[in-house]
Parts: C-alpha cells; sequence; structure tokens
C-alpha cells in the first residue's frame, strides 16, 4: 500500500526504545521527516541518529517541556503533519494503593499530555486541512489489567478525549485515533512482569500464542497515518493477538 506519507513531518513522543522507536522506524521507512522526544536523552540521540532523525529530549509530563519541544520541533523543521502521542505506562498498583500525587502524575503524563500536544498542533493542521494524531494506549482501554489501575482509569479518558476531538476536527482533514497494544515484547512488559513464570501465563492467554513486536503495533500506527485511511478518525485499533476478543 502507498502511504502517501514521503516528505510529511512527524514529532515521535517516547520513541528511544520499544514502540516508540518501532513507529520513528516505521514512518522513516515511508520518507518521513522525524522528530523523536524522549526522557532518557543518550539513548533518543543515539537512536536518532541512526535514522537522520532531530532528537529533542523531552518529559511529556510537564507542560513547559512540551511547550519547549514544539517551539523547538517548529524551529528545526516545521510544524508536525503527524503526532504521535507515546508518553509511556504510570506507574503499577492496586486500585487503592496510588494516593493523591501518584493519581496527578498519570494523569499529567498520560491524559494531559496528549490533550496538550493536540492543543498545541491541531491548529496549524487545520490552516493546511491535513493532520495525523495518533495515540499509543492499551488494552486496558477495553478490559482493566489487574494491578495496573492507574492505566485502567486514564488510557480509556484519553481515547473519550480523541474520539471527541476526532469528531470536532474531521471537516478539516484531520484524523485522531488510538492504537491499543496487548502484550507486547517490550523493556516495560519485562519490567511489569520480572518473574519468567508470571510472563508465561500471560502469554498462554493470548490466541496468537505469543507477544506482538513492536513493530507489529508501529504497523498499525503507520496505517492510519496514511493517506487512505484519511476516512478512519475517532477509532481504537486493538494489537494484541486476540486477547481482547477472548475476554
Amino acid at each position: 500500500m502507498e502511504t502517501g506519507l514521503s516528505g510529511k513531518i512527524a514529532l515521535v513522543t517516547g520513541s528511544s526504545k520499544g514502540i516508540g522507536l518501532a513507529i520513528a522506524k516505521g514512518l522513516a521507512a515511508e520518507g518521513v521527516r522525524l522528530v523523536m522526544a524522549a526522557r532518557g536523552e543518550a539513548r533518543l540521540r543515539e537512536e536518532a541518529t541512526k535514522l537522520q532523525a532531530v532528537a529533542i529530549p523531552a518529559d511529556l509530563s510537564r507542560a513547559e517541556e512540551i511547550e519547549s519541544l514544539l517551539r523547538e520541533t517548529t524551529v528545526r523543521v516545521g510544524w508536525p503533519d503527524i503526532v504521535i502521542v507515546n508518553a509511556g505506562g504510570p506507574s503499577p498498583g492496586a486500585a487503592l494503593a496510588p494516593d493523591d500525587s501518584a493519581w496527578e502524575a498519570a494523569a499529567q503524563l498520560t491524559l494531559m499530555s496528549a490533550i496538550r500536544l493536540a492543543r498545541a498542533c491541531i491548529p496549524a493542521m487545520r490552516e493546511r486541512k491535513w493532520g495525523r494524531i495518533v495515540n499509543v494506549t492499551s488494552t486496558s482501554v477495553l478490559v482493566p489489567i489487574p494491578n495496573l489501575v492507574l492505566s485502567n482509569a486514564l488510557r480509556p479518558a484519553v481515547t473519550a478525549f480523541s474520539k471527541t476531538l476526532g469528531a470536532e476536527v474531521a471537516a478539516d482533514g484531520i484524523t485522531v485515533n488510538n492504537v491499543a497494544p496487548g502484550a507486547t515484547d517490550t523493556e516495560r512488559l519485562r519490567e511489569l512482569y520480572p518473574d519468567p513464570g508470571a510472563l508465561e501465563t500471560v502469554i498462554a492467554k493470548i490466541p496468537a500464542g505469543r507477544l506482538a513486536s513492536p513493530a507489529e503495533v508501529a504497523a498499525a500506527v503507520v496505517f492510519l497515518c496514511s493517506v487512505p485511511a484519511a476516512m478512519i478518525t475517532g477509532q481504537t485499533l486493538v494489537v494484541d493477538g486476540g486477547s481482547t476478543g477472548r475476554a
């Protein structure tokens, strides 16, 4: 499929590793001009160099750093046509475990990052009558995951925001979608399941019989960014090997 993305500008956040890095690679393969952002500066710059991308360290949980990220992006490359919001997951915990400060921190990272990035980028997309925003969420938007209450509560909020925004900007040629990965072979997953036995239990519940690869999640994101996907907006594309279909 011809994506029509060559020459577009994309800002990919959380792109120094895992799913975010795979998305950056997928877009680079389509000829997209990349700006990569993440908190880990050394690794970010290393990976950006490989992709001939601009690296801008940023912590998406801080409003001022999002403002700085967009300011530097526009100066060095231009306003992004594509924005990938991949802020990483909030910390694990049972339903009553997080205190107010943990909830506030998770909301800043998971929900407010999506709102602030969209707020900053939508005006320029409207002027050009073209834009793509994709939020990387989780299957927790469909089925709560044990011991991940912050994700279970806040990622559905991102989904609701995206559906609302998608309807409001559709006439401007802008789409707003979500990709919800299931268990994916990343460093974060192995941090959440350090016990090999526990991870095997997770895999056993996946109808496909294996973890998704970051590249498989990235393929869904690249498709939603493409020109042929122009009539898909306000949707959540699940990449989970059938897990939520079984739930």
